[in-house]
This record gives C-alpha cells, sequence and structure tokens, in this order.
C-alpha cells in the first residue's frame, strides 16, 4: 500500500470514527494525547474506548456525544500530524510514555512450525532462534483476544512468513508465533493461524490483576531462549470445564435445565478495547433492557440471555421476573412456562419460593432476555458480569446445577407498551446499513443492497456470516488492522461478508464495506440460520439520531408500577 501522507477522519457507522494516520508512531501519540486529555476532563464527554491499529485509530462514542464537537475536537489534535512520513507496515513505533525497560519473555523453542518455517528460510531451527531472539520488537497495538500484542521489528527473513493456509482450531495458550510481519504470543488458547516457533510461561494477561495486560503500547519485547523444565514448557490452555458456580447468599436462582446456549450478560466492558477485550454484553441491548426495565432494573443490569431454546430455573426466594424477545409486543410467541403453566412475555410475573420457571423455544427471533428484579449477583469479571465467548471472560454458558446470586429486591414496573409493527418483519429482513469506511471495487457497494443474502449456521454472538448467489470482488486495496465496531460488515476473500456482533475481537485485518445502524444491531442478532435478509442504506444523520433516541424510546414503552392491570 501507498504511503499515507496525511490524517482523514471518516465514520465509521454511527458510533465510532476511524481516524487514518500516517505511523503507527503517530497513531500511539494520539492515542495517549487523548487519554491524558479525558483524564484532566479536557475531552468532549462520550468517548467510550480508543484502540489503535496500524496506522489508525478508532474512536467510539456512546449516543449522547455531540459528533460535530467529537469531530473538530479530533481534527484540532492531529492537525499537526499531517504531512509526516509515511510509515509501511512493520515499522517500529515510538513509546508514547517514553523510555520504559525491556520485557524478556523466555520461550522454549519446540513450536510444530518451528522446521517448517526453518525449511522455508533455508536455515535449520537454530537459525529461526537466532533471528526471532536477534530482534528488539515492539508492540504495536494489541488486540484479536485480551491481552494479544502485535509485535513489529522482525528481521526481513521472518517478516516473509505467511500464514498457515487453514488455521488450528486450538493453539495452545503462551504459543509463540509469527505471521504477516507480526511476532506475537497466545495469551490464551484460541484459534489461530499464525505459525508456532515455541512457548512462554509468562502470563500475558490475568483478569483479575491490574494493568491486566502485561504489555502495552510501545513497549519494547526480547524473547530469550529458555530450558524446558521436566519436558514441560508454556501455560496449560483453557480448561474444558468449570466448577459449578455457588451462591453466596439466601436469593439464588438454581439451574436444573441449562437450554442452548444461556449467558449472564450486563452492559459489558467499555473502555478496554485497547488491550483487547471486547465489550460483549447482550447480542440484542434493546430487548435485554425492556426486559430490566419492566422489573425496575437499569437498562444495563445483569439477566439471562437465551438462544433458541431457554433453561430451567428454580428461585429460591419470592421475587418478579420479564422475559422479552425482539418485539416485546403481542406476536412474541416465546415458550415461559411457571410450575408447568404459561405465562405471557412483555410483562412482569411475580414469582414465590420455589417455583420453576421454563423457557422453551424462542419465537420469534433467535433470542430472548429473562431480567430478575434486583438483578443478577454474579461474580464481576474485569468490572461486567458478562460471559464473553471470544475471550473466554466470565461463566460462559449456564450449566446444569449452577446456582447464580440474585440482587436485593426492588419495585417493578408493570405495563409494557408493544411495539410499533414487528420488529423482525416479514422475510426478507430489513436491515439499514452505513456505507464505508473502506473502498470497494465499483459495484460491490451496489450488489450488497441489490441482493439477498442468507444467514449461514456457523453465526455466533462474534459474528453472523451471510452467503449470496454471488460472493463480492472485495475492496480496491488490502486493509491493515485496525480497530473494530460492533456491527461492522467484514468482506474476506471468500467475498461471503461477516456482520460482527458483541463478541467480535477489538481490532481485525478483513475490510469493511458497510456497518448496520446501531439501532438495528437488535435485529442482526435476532436473526436465525436460514433467515433471508436485504440491506437498505441509511443517512449518517438518520442513524445518529435514531441511535440518539433509542434509550428514550424504550423507557417511554414501559410504564406503571406493578401490581397492574397487565401485569397481573
Amino acid at each position: 500500500m501507498a504511503p499515507r501522507m496525511s490524517v482523514e477522519i471518516l465514520p465509521f457507522g454511527d458510533s465510532a470514527l476511524l481516524i487514518e494516520t500516517v505511523t503507527t508512531d503517530a497513531a500511539h501519540r494520539l492515542a495517549s494525547v487523548i487519554g491524558a486529555r479525558r483524564q484532566r476532563g479536557e475531552a468532549p464527554p462520550g468517548i467510550e474506548d480508543v484502540v489503535v491499529g496500524l496506522h489508525t485509530l478508532v474512536v467510539h462514542s456512546d449516543p449522547a456525544t455531540d459528533w460535530e464537537e467529537l469531530f473538530d475536537w479530533l481534527s484540532s489534535l492531529t492537525s499537526n500530524l499531517a504531512g509526516v512520513p509515511g510509515a509501511q507496515p512493520g515499522s517500529q513505533p515510538a513509546d508514547p510514555d517514553g523510555e520504559r525497560p525491556t520485557v524478556e519473555l523466555p520461550v522454549v523453542f519446540d513450536g510444530d512450525d518451528l522446521d517448517d518455517v526453518a525449511a522455508e528460510l533455508g536455515v535449520d531451527a537454530g537459525g529461526v532462534i537466532e533471528l526471532i531472539c536477534g530482534a528488539e520488537l515492539q508492540v504495536a497495538f494489541l488486540g484479536f483476544a485480551p491481552g494479544f500484542p502485535y509485535l513489529v521489528g522482525l528481521p526481513p527473513e521472518l517478516s516473509a512468513i505467511a500464514r498457515r493456509s487453514v488455521p488450528r482450531a486450538s493453539v495452545p495458550a503462551g504459543s509463540v508465533a509469527v505471521a504477516g510481519g507480526f511476532a506475537s504470543v497466545y495469551p490464551r488458547a484460541s484459534p489461530g493461524g499464525w505459525r508456532l516457533l515455541g512457548r512462554t510461561a509468562v502470563k500475558l494477561f490475568d483478569p483479575r490483576h491490574e494493568p491486566f495486560a502485561l504489555l502495552r503500547l510501545g513497549d519494547r519485547v526480547r524473547f530469550t531462549v529458555a530450558e524446558p523444565i521436566n519436558g514441560a514448557g508454556g501455560q496449560p490452555g483453557t480448561p474444558a470445564t468449570r466448577p459449578p458456580l455457588v451462591a453466596r447468599g439466601e436469593r439464588f436462582i438454581e439451574v436444573t435445565e441449562p437450554g442452548a446456549m444461556t449467558l449472564i450478560q450486563d452492559g459489558g466492558r467499555p473502555g478496554l478495547a485497547g488491550i483487547g477485550v471486547p465489550r460483549s454484553g447482550p447480542a440484542d441491548p434493546a430487548a435485554m433492557g425492556l426486559a430490566n426495565l419492566l422489573v425496575g432494573n437499569a437498562a444495563d443490569a445483569a439477566a439471562i440471555e437465551i438462544t433458541a431454546i431457554g433453561p430451567t430455573l428454580r428461585f429460591a426466594r419470592a421475587t418478579h421476573i420479564a422475559v422479552v424477545s425482539t418485539s416485546g409486543g403481542s406476536s412474541d410467541d416465546t415458550s415461559v412456562t411457571i410450575d408447568g403453566h404459561r405465562h405471557e412475555t412483555g410483562t412482569v410475573t411475580p414469582i414465590g419460593p420455589g417455583q420453576v420457571v421454563a423457557i422453551g423455544r424462542v419465537r420469534p427471533g433467535l433470542r430472548a432476555y429473562l431480567a430478575v428484579a434486583g438483578g443478577i449477583a454474579s461474580e464481576r469479571i474485569l468490572g461486567s458480569r458478562s460471559s464473553d465467548v471470544l475471550s473466554g471472560l466470565g461463566p460462559g454458558p449456564l450449566r446444569r446445577g449452577d446456582v447464580v446470586d440474585l440482587g436485593a429486591p426492588v419495585r417493578p414496573r408493570g405495563l409494557l407498551e408493544p411495539a410499533t409493527g414487528d420488529l423482525l418483519g416479514h422475510q426478507p429482513h430489513v436491515i439499514g446499513v452505513i456505507p464505508g469506511p473502506h473502498r470497494f471495487e465499483a459495484g460491490d457497494l451496489a450488489q450488497f443492497l441489490a441482493e439477498p443474502w442468507t444467514v449461514g449456521p456457523e453465526s455466533n454472538r462474534i459474528g453472523v456470516r451471510l452467503s449470496g448467489a454471488r460472493p463480492l470482488a472485495g475492496p480496491d486495496e488490502g486493509c491493515d488492522s485496525l480497530g473494530m465496531v460492533t456491527g461492522a460488515i467484514q468482506v474476506p476473500a471468500s467475498g461471503a461478508p461477516i456482520i460482527l456482533l458483541s463478541d467480535h475481537a477489538t481490532v481485525g485485518g478483513y475490510p469493511v464495506l458497510a456497518c448496520v445502524t446501531a439501532v438495528d444491531v437488535a435485529k442482526v442478532a435476532q436473526l436465525a440460520p436460514g433467515d433471508t435478509v436485504v440491506f437498505v442504506e441509511v443517512g449518517l444523520d438518520e442513524a445518529r439520531a435514531s441511535r440518539a433516541a433509542l434509550r428514550h424510546d424504550l423507557e417511554d414503552r414501559v410504564s406503571g408500577w406493578f401490581p397492574t392491570e397487565a401485569g397481573t
């Protein structure tokens, strides 16, 4: 790609701004300045996250942000960066906070790809080890997984090593790897296509102890040779099972049947994307917000997300619940029974001690939310009770025998006004998008908007995979890794689009054709495999106005106090 000779600020959907800088150094310094000004209260309100990529910075904002003010403020900060000479991928960034000690990572060099990499380079394994241990590396950015560092500064020979053609289903935690001009260490077991050279026992990410990530932007890193201990080294992978959840108080629910994919979710983990931690939270924030508001909770209080088929739960103490799926109205056919008797969704329901609530198949849509007055009071990890299926944060899917604490009782509301029309509508479902930020071949956007797309079976909370009659041609040029937003529609080399959902990686290397509007992310979360969807272009001003009004619209739909005629 040609060097960038100026700074450009582009909309990235209706919730973020993408700053294309001229060097990774500039992105580091700009992120440092934004962070310092936010701490001093000198930044516009509403900035939620700042994510550095290669030559880029993504600034996430909340719905109430004055975007013109934020744009002008960022423009003033970047004005002195224009004209700085461009830098190609792999150039070394400067340390934004001054000189820091080099972090040494001892490595046992016994990786599965070590010999193959050596053969590609025409050296033996010792030659590869000498090359990587002789390099002074530096953290360009973090992403893909919490604490996962993208290290630049490899010698040219190792910079030329490509990813595997077929990624591994699981790479062990602690694996030291190279690919695409970067080196890194996998902080936890995860899928991956990088070439494995060895393993380290150093823990790069610890969600229970600040600063959580061992490495930060600009840190210098050097690999050293370590001897295996008793034939072993590196870190253990993620356990296949966890112990049952145990309640600490007398107010709790017991899981007697877990359902298909039942997760605890709250407002998520904003503010940590810079170290690779996704926000997570509900796939359908609108439906969870309505369920919480009905029982008297804050809209982002912890609730239970149900996918396809729900759980069976026994309540130890009296409380109130509400179950809401996508429509929150009379067309909601999700099955809810209490001690075997059918109950309505979208209303407040009292629960007595020992009663059993069973959620059956979710209809319409794919996901529903069960909120309990006082909220779910499970353990917080990094400030949130949410389960993130990509990063492995939180307890993950609930299992039979789990016992989960509930919060102190609150006064529930009573009435939910049905939505105007069916939020899902008849197929094909219609989803609003904002084009960009990347430039694609002429006709790609037109094809994307003109043709129906089908939801694939591999879809989940990380992303919704689409297939169509014809794949998209692809972008005009390649794409450096950059921060990603929920709703971004990535186009990989296959030409089959992927819509990112709540648990998406904080950075990505596929170009983005368009972004789903924030208000329609809820619709995407309700798409089931086999559903058909069409996309329509929405103006940025219209999308942002709808996003700002969404919370007020939800609150206006909930009224009264329990008991009410609708709540009995």
